[in-house]
C-alpha cells in the first residue's frame, strides 16, 4: 500500500468546482478516497463527479448559509457514515481591493466567504469527528499571511483569520484526536488570478504554482499518520 493511499477514507472538499479545490478533489479521489464535492456551482460539480467516476457525492453549498453547510455535513454522513478529512478551499477576491475603493458591503462579503464559511464548516463537522475520535481539517490560506502584498486588506485579513481558526480549533479539539493544517500557497495559476486589478504578466504566471502542486501538498498532509500534525505548510513558486 502506498504511503499516500487514502483508500476507504471519506473526504469533503469545499470549493471543489475549480482551481485548487478541484485539483485536491481529483487527487484525493485518485488516491482512493470516497469523495464529497461541495461548491456553489452545481453544473461544475456534476461535471467533476462524472469525470472522477468514483461515486462521488455532489452537494451544491452556499458556505455563508449555516443551514446549507449543516445539510452538506448531514448528507455526507448519511452517504458514507463518517468524515475523515474536510478541506476548506473556498476563497475569493475582488478587483476593487484597495481601502479607497472597497465598500462595507464588499468587506462583509469577503469575510463571509473566506472565513465565516470556514467557521460554519468547522463547527458543523466537529460532532462527527469527535464521535470518531479522529479527523483532519485543512484550510487553504495564502502566502500573503507570511509575506504581506497588495492583495487587499479584506483578503489579507480573512486569510490571517484562517490561521486563528485553525490553531484555535486544534487547541480545543486535540483531545478528540482532531488535527488542523493551514496551507499557504504563493502565486498559483487559478481563476482567482483573473480578478487582479492589473493582469499578471505571462512570464510571471508561467513561473507560478499549479493547482496540482497544492493538491499534492494536501495529499501529503492528509495521509500523515494520526500521531503527526502538519500545523502549517507554505508552498512558494521556486522561480519568483
Amino acid at each position: 500500500m502506498s504511503e499516500l493511499d487514502m483508500n476507504g477514507r471519506v473526504a469533503v472538499v469545499v470549493g471543489a468546482s475549480s482551481g485548487m479545490g478541484r485539483a485536491i478533489a481529483t487527487t484525493f479521489a485518485g488516491s482512493g478516497a470516497r469523495m464529497v464535492l461541495a461548491a456553489r456551482r452545481e453544473v461544475e460539480l456534476e461535471s467533476l463527479a462524472h469525470e472522477l467516476d468514483c461515486g462521488a457525492l455532489t452537494c451544491p453549498t452556499e458556505v455563508r448559509e449555516v443551514s446549507a453547510v449543516d445539510q452538506l455535513i448531514e448528507r455526507s454522513l448519511h452517504a458514507f457514515g463518517r468524515i475523515d478529512t474536510l478541506v476548506y478551499a473556498t476563497g475569493t477576491n475582488i478587483p476593487e481591493r484597495s481601502l479607497e475603493t472597497i465598500s462595507h458591503e464588499t468587506w462583509d462579503m469577503m469575510l463571509a466567504t473566506n472565513i465565516t464559511g470556514a467557521f460554519n464548516c468547522t463547527k458543523a463537522v466537529l460532532p462527527a469527528m469527535q464521535s470518531q475520535s479522529d479527523g483532519l481539517i485543512i484550510y487553504i490560506s495564502s502566502a500573503c499571511v507570511h509575506s504581506p502584498d497588495i492583495s487587499g486588506v479584506s483578503y489579507q485579513a480573512s486569510k490571517h483569520a484562517l490561521s486563528g481558526l485553525a490553531h484555535g480549533t486544534f487547541q480545543e479539539q486535540k483531545k478528540y484526536g482532531i488535527r488542523t493544517t493551514v496551507v499557504f500557497p504563493g502565486l498559483c495559476d487559478t481563476p482567482l488570478v483573473l480578478k487582479r486589478p492589473v493582469p499578471t504578466p505571462d512570464d510571471v504566471l508561467a513561473k507560478s504554482l499549479q493547482p496540482q502542486d497544492v493538491a499534492d501538498a494536501c495529499l501529503y498532509v492528509a495521509t500523515a499518520p494520526s500521531r503527526a500534525r502538519v500545523a502549517e505548510l507554505e508552498l512558494q513558486p521556486a522561480g519568483l
